[in-house]
């Protein structure tokens, strides 16, 4: 199977594709990756990029994971012009989509229903997949208050963080009811 990782620095922070490589091998599941990312870039950063076409277009993916910009987020309007591009190169392939819905920063936890809102409004609009990231973020913060999911920058995921992320998305994919 393979996974295109599509997003900037909170995809590939402490190399989380490869951790959720590692979960899948773990539980069985032969998983390649690849990751186009860039810091502080979003979605329309992606959408105006010939390699993220390409990549889609001809990687043979079967999972496309998207995340956008998060803190801040900017304009939905921006996110979702954008996602709609990437949207119609994926409708063209045999990919799944999965929309990696981010966390707010640290002290801003009231900020995630706004973000969450945006990701399920994409997700209901290309009836896609949603990996709640965001939303799992919170809740174990306050499950495990004292697991430190930030990275010192509080933005940013700790290696505790990465793993949440990449655990929460191979759930989302429901990869161990799909095994080939």
């Amino acid at each position: 199977m393979r996974t295109l990782f599509i997003g900037n620095s909170h995809t590939y922070f402490n190399d989380m594709p490869k951790i959720f490589r590692d979960i899948c091998a773990e539980n069985g599941i032969d998983m390649q990756v690849t990751m186009l990312t860039k810091g502080g870039m979003g979605l329309d950063y992606h959408a105006d990029n010939e390699q993220t076409r390409f990549n889609i277009l001809f990687g043979n993916y079967d999972y496309i994971i998207l995340q956008h910009v998060a803190h801040p987020m900017g304009e939905f309007s921006v996110m979702e012009k954008a996602a709609d591009q990437i949207m119609e190169w994926i409708d063209q392939t045999n990919a799944k989509a999965c929309l990696f819905m981010t966390w707010t920063k640290d002290g801003d936890e009231a900020g995630q229903p706004e973000m969450s809102a945006r990701y399920r409004q994409l997700a209901d609009k290309y009836g896609c997949l949603l990996a709640p990231v965001g939303e799992k973020w919170w809740e174990h913060i306050h499950q495990f208050p004292k697991v430190d999911l930030f990275y010192k920058d509080r933005r940013h995921a700790s290696p505790e963080g990465s793993r949440l992320i990449a655990k929460t998305i191979f759930e989302t994919l429901d990869l161990l009811s799909r095994k080939k």
